[in-house]
This record gives C-alpha cells, structure tokens and sequence, in this order.
C-alpha cells in the first residue's frame, strides 16, 4: 500500500454569519494516499472550496483533524503552515491569481524565490515547467498578454515549481473553453 499523504479526521467547518450558523463541511473522514487523484463534486456552496481549504491549510476546521505526511497541521502557526504549504502544496485556483506586473516566467519562479531555492536551479526549473506546460515562447510574457487557457498554464507551472507532494485544483477550468478545459486536464493527467 502506497503512503497516506492527506488524513482527514472527523473534519467539520461552521461558519457564523451574524445569527446565522451555516454548517460548510461536516464530519468528513478521508485518507488520500499517494498518486491518487481524487475529485469532490457537487453543486456550488455545497464546500468543496471550503474542503480545499482545510486540506491546504488555508483555511482551519471547526473541529477534527488535518494530517499532511503524518503531521498534524491543524493547530500549527500561521509561519509554520506558510513553510508546509510552501513545500509540500501546489494550489490552482479558477482565478489564475498570477501576479499582472511579473512575467509568465516570474510567476513560476516567485514560489522558488520565497524557498530560497539557488538562481541558477531556479532558472532551469522554471524554463523545463515552462516546457512541460508548452509555453516555452511565452515566458517573457505578462498575464494581460496571455490567454486564459496559457495563463491556467501558467498557474499550473508555478503550482508544480517546488514540487509539492500534492496539488490541489480549485476549479481549475470553471474559466475557460470546451477545448482548453480538456487541454488542462490531459496536462494534470501527464504530470
């Protein structure tokens, strides 16, 4: 059996909305092992996003919890959960999220940049991404003068720059056209 890289335990989020409680997400038990590729359907508010969250740190549960690689991560600093997530998570989220005055090559590198990951490695990570994502002539290229399907690309790249243990994907074609949807999912397929 493969290595359990995500472990939720009893996982419940509540939001409070003035008077309001709105149960999110409740009692969810789920163990994502190695290679998986698991998919949470379900009509909008229904907490996929909300469970994304938990999973990637982003957010904090109500109660249960929240194992990345064993570790127990849901009562951690917000400074030592920046570092898990630095390492250990890639996030693609529906909105790009690119930064609009960085070039497609220094939105892949930035997250290399926070790890303090040496120039030159740097470099040949971001242009072999670059190449796995085929935009390999569009790195000097800033998000306004991309498509959305090669700016998704673009987030993908810099989601896969520290090679996270695991990918989390928000979404990841809510945005874009029949044809660059199944270009998206034929890259996560290949990587």
């Amino acid at each position: 059996m493969s290595e359990c890289i995500v472990e939720l335990d009893n996982i419940t989020k509540i939001f409070k909305m003035g008077k309001v409680k709105v149960e999110a997400v409740k009692d969810i038990n789920l163990n994502i092992y190695k290679g998986d590729s698991i998919v949470f359907m379900g009509p909008s508010g229904s907490g996929k996003t909300t469970l994304l969250s938990i999973i990637g740190g982003l957010d904090k549960p109500t109660s249960g919890v929240v194992k990345i690689g064993g570790k127990d991560i849901t009562k951690l600093k917000k400074s030592t959960l920046a570092k898990i997530r630095l390492k250990n998570i890639g996030f693609v989220f529906q909105f790009f999220n690119l930064i609009p005055t960085l070039t497609a090559f220094e939105n892949i590198e930035l997250p290399l940049r926070v790890a303090h990951i040496p120039k030159k490695e740097r470099n040949e990570r971001v242009k072999g991404l670059l190449e796995i994502t085929k935009l390999s002539k569009r790195g000097d290229h800033k998000p306004s003068e991309l498509s959305g399907g090669e700016q998704q690309r673009v987030a993908i790249a810099r989601a896969l720059a520290n090679k996270p243990s695991i990918i989390l994907a928000d979404e990841p074609t809510g945005n874009l056209d029949s044809a660059t949807t199944e270009e998206i999912i034929n890259l996560f397929g290949k990587i």
